[in-house]
């Protein structure tokens, strides 16, 4: 109680978690029948904190505007702040008298390692403060093998995880909440600069996403009426809407794990149980991405297997623009790399295959994959991101052996065979036939005029033969085997 007589309010703090619903710090500060003061910290400051990239910046944007709306509409302010988390949050007690303080857990060890120091501080000063899970269905430090050490091996994890009890029911969103209303000052969200202007690149994004909790709510609910069925075996094929494309809603914290999981449950008798568990799959890779990135906190810098500190790289600024761009040569990488600039995002199968064509074909170090995919990502997961180069690159824990090197010729067959997915992000090549859609570096030039397309000026020729590429890379990784 202030001394005048007005309740102090109870800090509630949004970070990777800006959602309503099945979000425990916001609700328990709802039912402790105190003023509510939600507050979104932008911490680019503090020890270890790495930026969002463009992309995101532009999503969080939408969702910081989304939760204020959500927020007023059950009676409280959103307040925004900018600056290292522990310094706000001080300031923010001194303005208001607040004497306790909420959140939700996070498992980046920037993250992890901020909100322990702030913990230690606010306890320090006589304040309540408590934090909850809600990120992930299992903590990091609780899950463990048989042997008490992390898990390395993805299968043991899932069966690991799968092995505990069911994951807890989600929890509805506050009806309503009594919002503070002492004078807070607050930033104004346009002042941040998250959004693009010079130039305004984004317009591909407005076109293709709904940030915010009610847009990831729509999304799950589509998924589960329509591509969920057939999921296991349609998931690989681009040109189909096949996948739940959830990720950039779980990497903002609009939706949760445990929330995707008891709709999956939920939908048991209407999907087919094989799909179901693909899909759980998935969302658990996302588990086990952060069980790594928590044990090895320099996951996106440095080679989980340390004998890939050997491996020759042969940096070329001119390829890693080419793949950048979408100018390699090999359609399917091409398409792959033109979504990703136009929507902030890429199709998984093809995320593997533009991945391991910059890994082995060009022999371009994974980080400069990780570093641009972290920039153009409306998904970008410091745990995912980092995790999955790695697996490509064979660097990582359970990683693909590294002389899995894609064709990416066959890949582009097999999984678009029928061109929907190169034709749309690489129009140039619209009319040229199936059979050489993938490779028209080998088409007969007759079959190239009449699709309007001459290599060199209207789409480039191959950045590297296959064949050639892929000898080279097996080379490069014995030379590394035999120096390890």
């Amino acid at each position: 109680m202030r001394p005048d007589g007005s309740e102090t309010p109870v800090l509630v703090l949004f970070r990777h978690d800006l959602r309503l619903s099945d979000n425990r710090a916001l609700r328990v500060g709802a039912e402790s029948g105190r003023p509510v003061l939600p507050v979104f910290v932008l911490d680019e400051e503090s020890k270890g904190m790495r930026p969002v990239g463009g992309a995101r910046r532009w999503w969080l944007h939408h969702s910081l505007s989304a939760l204020a709306r959500d927020l007023e509409d059950r009676g409280a302010r959103l307040v925004l702040r900018r600056g290292r988390t522990q310094a706000v949050v001080e300031a923010l007690l001194d303005e208001t008298g607040a004497d306790r303080v909420l959140w939700n857990r996070r498992y980046d060890p920037p993250g992890a390692a901020v909100d322990a120091a702030l913990k230690e501080a606010l306890r320090g000063r006589g304040i309540d403060c408590e934090s909850f899970e809600g990120q992930l269905l299992h903590e990091p430090t609780r899950l463990k093998t048989g042997a008490g050490g992390p898990f390395r091996v993805y299968s043991p994890f899932w069966r690991a995880l799968t092995a505990e009890p069911a994951p807890r029911p989600a929890m509805a969103a506050p009806r309503t909440l009594r919002g503070h209303r002492g004078p807070v000052a607050s930033d104004d969200l346009r002042t941040w600069g998250l959004l693009p202007t010079r130039p305004d690149w984004a317009g591909g994004l407005r076109a293709e996403w709904t940030p915010g909790e009610a847009g990831a709510l729509a999304r799950l609910k589509i998924f589960l009426a329509g591509a969920i069925d057939g999921y296991g075996e349609n998931r690989d094929r681009p040109g189909m809407p096949s996948t739940s494309r959830l990720s950039p809603h779980l990497a903002h914290g609009e939706i949760t794990p445990f929330q995707i999981w008891q709709a999956v449950e939920d939908a048991r008798g209407a999907i087919p149980a094989r799909d179901a568990e693909k899909f759980l799959k998935e969302v658990v890779w996302r588990e086990f991405s952060y069980h790594l990135l928590f044990h090895n906190p320099d996951l996106a810098e440095s080679n989980y297997n340390r004998d890939f500190d050997g491996f020759r790289w042969q940096p070329s600024d001119a390829l890693v623009e080419a793949w950048r761009r979408g100018r390699t040569g090999y359609p399917i990488v091409d398409a792959g790399m033109r979504e990703l600039w136009q929507t902030g995002w890429m199709h998984n199968r093809v995320r593997m295959i533009c991945a391991s064509f910059l890994i082995k074909h060009l022999l371009q170090d994974w980080r400069e994959g990780e570093r641009w995919f972290w920039d153009t990502l409306v998904d970008a997961d410091p745990a995912s991101n980092a995790a999955s180069w790695q697996w490509v690159a064979g660097s990582g824990a359970d990683a693909a052996p590294y002389f899995r090197i894609f064709n990416p010729i066959l890949q582009g067959e097999k999984f678009d065979g029928e061109g929907d997915y190169v034709r749309r992000f690489v129009p140039e090549l619209g009319r040229v036939p199936d059979r050489f859609l993938h490779h028209p570096a080998d088409a007969p030039a007759l079959v190239l005029a009449e699709a309007g397309v001459k290599l060199g000026r209207d789409y480039p020729v191959p950045a590297i033969d296959h064949a050639l590429a892929r000898d080279r890379a097996m080379a490069a990784y014995t030379a590394m085997k035999g120096s390890a």
